[in-house]
Order: structure tokens, then C-alpha cells, then sequence
């Protein structure tokens, strides 16, 4: 006896507040409070009893997007779409999921598209009994599916902190940890002499090789100020810079990098596969920031990854702060599938902060390894009591 399509009866939207345990700046923004937006999707009989969880985080300066906006497009947007999502497979899912746009009406919506994704991803995985490793087949992506380069990829700590004290003992325990990938925020009042800090904890090993250090601009220069802080960069043994300009500065890029050993990384700029292929033709850049969050989902995410790896690019797997176990779940299944990554970001769970929507929370060991999800979907078992907890105003709740 054949079991009935997969529909959704409900879906959920709920705005989280969580505060962290640092605070961080950046030339674009400042915060010392996670704001996730958090999706569940709930099935049809005989599947009411499982819930697919999303997440996604609203950026303005990346993609646009805000929280409220994120919201309404769910909403607005996205929900009245899945009065069309009936499969009998994970397969149709997939198929579902990939007529999602990641633009509408001239609008980037990749953030809202992401937590929609994710929740039906993970709903279907749960009812189908499948992982999201499973989708690199489909996509026929060469090389990449199960076991991708988790056991190789190593997360990074932070360079965080204005008091010299804090953020000598900060580094120095990330490093005890087995830490070997740092990143530091520039472009902001005071980073030479967080810089000079950094170097003086990580600079012998940073020489032998044991340890990196690369820095995020969030484009706050303008191409004078990237080409005059290139000298003090390359003596603090600094090897990539990330959106070291705006994205209407791309054109720069190939003339900044002849300037500099530096490799530079594409983090603002570059949001779906159409920016990918202008920034290959373009050239200068190296290493594709590829943020779930950001680009739309699992799906585009791997997409870009192999596009940027097939073009000789190295691929960076990053995060927007303040995502919950959702999110880094989602991380892991990236890793899973992609083959290949330079550096990784995420999963800090209760080393930033202070609540999480798991019962037990995804985030790296020591080292900054992680292990494999166990379980069917992305692998996170989310505590509703904890999601409605930390939802700061009355979810959203649409029926079908």
C-alpha cells in the first residue's frame, strides 16, 4: 500500500533573540545579540507528527534583505507556493525546492529562500528517510557527495575583543584548543593594534606554517585605503583578505590583487550563480565565501561551491554571526557533500551563545573538527519549548 504525498499543513515563523557572550563589530554592523529567523513546516497525516525546521539570518548590507522584510517575503512570497508541494519522493522534493527563486520582481530573497529551503529539506529528509548528502546526485555536481571533506576541514576561531588583555587570553585559549585558521575584523577604529596583538600571540606559528590569519574588510575600503593597508597586512603574515571592497568596486578586484600576495576573498559580492560567473570572468578574486544563509540555501550554496572549484577558485565555507544549530547543521552537510574547502566558519554553539534551539547543540571540537549528523534531514533536533522561548514576538503561523 502506497503512502500518501507529502504536504505541508503549516508553517511557522519565528523572530529570535539570543544574546551572545561577545560582542562583535565590523565596518558594517555591530551586535552583542543574535537575531535568527527560524521556519518549521509541519506535514499532512500520516506525517503531522514530524516538523522540519529552517533558519536564516537577515543581513541589510548583504543582501538587502531585513529581518521584517524576510518575514513578509516568507509570507508573502514563499508560503502561498507550497499550497503546491505534494511529492511522493525525496527526489520530488528536490525538484520542489529547485524551482525556488532566489530573486523576485528585481529583488535578492536569498535569506528568506534559505529558511524555507531548509525546513522542507529537512522535512522531507524525515519522512524519506534521507540525508542531505543525497542531493549532490541529483544536482549532478562531479565529485561531490558523501564523504565530502568533513574529516579534513578545520573551523576557525575569531580575533575578537578591544582589550589587549581579553583578546591575548581569547586567542591563546583558542589555540590550547587546537585551533589553526584565525580571522580578524578590519577596517574599523582600532584593528592595527588588534592586528599587532594577533601577531604577537600567532606569529611564530603563523612562520612555520602551523597557523593562518586572513582578515574581513566587509567592504569598508575604498580601493586607496585596501592598497595603503596592504604593506602592514603582508608584514603580520596576514594571507587572505575578504570583501576587501564594495561590490561596486569589483571591477578593482584584479588590480588589487596583482598588489599584493594576499589571495582575496568574495564574500558580499557575491550572492548568487550569475555573481559567480562575473567574478571568474572578472578575475582577482581566489576564494569563493559561500554562506548558506546568504546564497539561498543548500542547494545554490553547492551550486556556487562547484562552480568556483571547477574554475580553480578554493571555496570558504562561512556564516553569518549569530546562527543557531539550524544553521550549523546545515554547515555540516555542506562539508559533507562538497569535496573540497580552504576555510570553515560556524558552529560555535555555546562558545557564543548564551541559548540554543537544540537540545544538544551542533558546534566543532577540539581542533575545530566536528562529526557527522546522525539522524535523517539535517540531523539537529530542535527544541520547539526552546524556539518558542526565545521568539520575540508571537510566531507567524500560516495554515494550508
Amino acid at each position: 500500500m502506497s503512502m500518501p504525498p507529502l504536504r505541508v499543513r503549516e508553517l511557522r515563523i519565528h523572530r529570535l533573540q539570543i544574546p551572545m557572550r561577545v560582542r562583535f563589530e565590523h565596518a558594517a554592523a555591530e551586535r552583542d545579540v543574535a537575531d535568527p529567523i527560524v521556519v518549521a513546516v509541519t506535514g499532512t497525516a500520516p506525517y503531522a507528527h514530524l516538523v522540519g525546521y529552517g533558519e536564516t539570518l537577515a543581513r541589510s548590507y548583504v543582501t538587502g534583505e531585513t529581518a521584517a522584510s524576510v518575514v513578509q517575503d516568507i509570507r508573502d512570497l514563499f508560503a502561498p507556493r507550497l499550497s503546491g508541494f505534494a511529492v511522493e519522493s525525496f527526489v520530488e522534493a528536490l525538484e520542489f525546492l529547485d524551482t525556488m527563486p532566489t530573486q523576485m520582481s528585481g529583488r535578492i530573497v536569498t535569506a528568506a529562500r534559505a529558511a524555507v529551503e531548509l525546513a522542507l529539506l529537512d522535512l522531507a529528509g524525515r519522512v524519506y528517510v534521507r540525508r542531505p548528502t543525497d542531493v549532490a546526485g541529483w544536482l549532478g555536481l562531479p565529485g561531490f557527495g558523501a564523504p565530502g571533506c568533513r574529516k579534513q576541514a578545520r573551523y576557525s576561531g575569531m580575533v575578537v575583543g578591544r582589550d589587549p588583555g581579553r583578546l591575548k587570553l581569547l586567542l591563546r585559549l583558542q589555540r590550547l584548543y587546537g585551533l589553526r585558521d584565525f580571522k580578524l575584523k578590519v577596517g574599523v577604529d582600532g584593528w592595527e593594534e588588534r592586528l599587532r596583538i594577533a601577531h604577537q600571540v600567532l606569529g611564530q606559528a603563523i612562520e612555520r606554517r602551523k597557523v593562518t590569519l586572513r582578515v574581513d574588510a566587509n567592504a569598508g575600503w575604498s580601493l586607496a585605503e585596501a592598497h595603503d593597508a596592504l604593506p602592514t597586512l603582508e608584514r603580520h603574515g596576514v594571507c587572505a583578505i575578504e570583501q576587501p571592497l564594495s561590490d561596486a568596486d569589483d571591477e578593482d578586484l584584479p588590480y588589487l590583487a596583482e598588489q599584493t600576495n594576499c589571495d582575496l576573498i568574495a564574500d558580499e559580492s557575491l550572492l548568487t550563480l550569475d555573481d559567480a560567473r562575473r567574478l571568474i570572468e572578472g578575475g582577482g578574486v581566489q576564494v569563493f565565501n559561500v554562506r548558506i544563509a546568504k546564497n539561498g540555501g543548500l542547494l545554490p550554496a553547492l551550486r556556487i561551491a562547484r562552480l568556483a572549484l571547477a574554475a580553480g577558485r578554493d571555496v570558504q565555507l562561512g556564516c553569518l554571526v549569530g546562527e543557531t544549530s539550524i544553521l550549523s547543521a546545515a554547515g555540516v552537510a555542506f562539508l559533507e557533500t562538497c569535496p573540497q574547502v580552504r576555510f570553515v566558519e560556524g558552529a560555535y554553539g555555546p562558545f557564543l551563545l548564551k541559548r540554543d534551539v537544540a537540545r544538544r547543540s551542533v558546534r566543532f571540537g577540539v581542533g575545530g573538527c566536528i562529526g557527522a549528523r546522525r539522524g535523517e534531514g539535517l540531523g539537529v533536533d530542535v527544541d520547539p519549548d526552546r524556539v518558542s522561548a526565545l521568539t520575540t514576538e508571537r510566531a507567524e503561523t500560516m495554515v494550508f
